[in-house]
């Protein structure tokens, strides 16, 4: 007999799920652990979900949206290049990284322990994506710089985002953010 799935099954699976991971980490949490804070058997998780890493990306994927919609108000709303720039930074490199506990970093787990050809890039390239866009606006580069820019300022993302998790982690600053962005738009450069 097929199981009827209930959106307050759902639900509660991830409302545990984001809870445990925010609180416990990704590697710290355990299907049966989501099942029981649900207040579900752990059969049952699968009937919504495959697997821990795909709760995991339901969660992070709206979750990370909103912040970047969030930062894309906030930079459209500043005038300068430079504090643009300034912005995106300190939002990548240290305000992200920090959100709900270090959220973040939970992707970073389990992708350090998911077989590559699990791998699915799409929220990788949503969010170089908005990154890319926003650079080649403050930097006056092609697409393709742009792009290759976008890669490396994530790759650093996930520096920051394992730091916070650390105790004497290195963390971004606005003194780091002015000096950078002294560096990519030139030090003459005026606030335009």
């Amino acid at each position: 007999m097929a199981q009827i799935k209930k959106e307050e099954v759902r639900d509660a699976i991830l409302a545990a799920s984001f809870e445990l991971f925010r609180d416990k980490g990704y590697n710290d949490t355990s299907l049966p652990t989501i099942a029981r804070a649900a207040g579900i058997s752990t059969a049952n998780v699968y009937v919504y979900f495959g697997s821990k890493l795909e709760i995991l990306f339901t969660l992070y994927a709206p979750w990370i949206q909103q912040r970047l919609d969030q930062l894309d108000r906030s930079l459209a709303r500043t005038r300068s290049r430079r504090a643009r720039l300034e912005k995106l930074l300190l939002a990548l490199w240290r305000d992200i990284p920090r959100d709900d506990n270090g959220f973040s970093s939970n992707v970073i787990q389990a992708l350090a322990s998911t077989p590559r050809d699990e791998y699915n890039p799409l929220l990788r390239e949503l969010f170089q994506g908005r990154v890319s866009s926003w650079l080649a606006e403050f930097l006056d580069m092609s697409s393709r710089e742009a792009g290759h820019m976008a890669g490396v300022l994530l790759m650093a993302f996930d520096g920051f985002v394992i730091n916070v998790r650390l105790a004497h982690g290195v963390g971004f600053n606005e003194e780091m953010a002015q000096m950078l962005s002294r560096i990519l738009l030139g030090a003459d450069e005026t606030s335009t």
